[in-house]
């Protein structure tokens, strides 16, 4: 098994992903080294808040995502099919008048 590994922005080894049974399996000891690491190094907590901005483009994905709610849900309300709010989340621009009609159906289900 090979374990993902997350890096920094400085390129380097930050995380690892582990798979669920491996880290209930470990936990414990997990938990001991991370509390011993922090109390050797001294770790301030500090952490970057998640800017959702920063990982979504699209204005219709990124509102779709904030209301909460699914493509399927998107397209129910705007009677098209999922594969549709698919593409048009895949695009690099969406049309004004597109925006303005997820804006709608999404404010009106608020």
């Amino acid at each position: 098994m090979t374990l993902q590994k997350i890096k920094s922005i400085q390129g380097k080894d930050e995380y690892v992903l582990l798979p669920i049974a491996v880290y209930r399996t470990l936990r414990d000891q997990i938990e001991k080294e991370l509390a011993a690491y922090e109390a050797d190094q001294n770790v301030e907590k500090t952490f970057e808040p998640f800017v959702l901005e920063d990982y979504v483009d699209n204005p219709v994905a990124l509102a779709r995502i904030k209301a909460g709610i699914t493509q399927e849900q998107l397209a129910q309300r705007l009677g098209v099919s999922q594969a549709y709010i698919s593409q048009i989340e895949r695009r690099s621009q969406v049309t004004n008048k597109m925006l303005e009609r997820v804006r709608i159906v999404i404010h009106e289900t608020e």
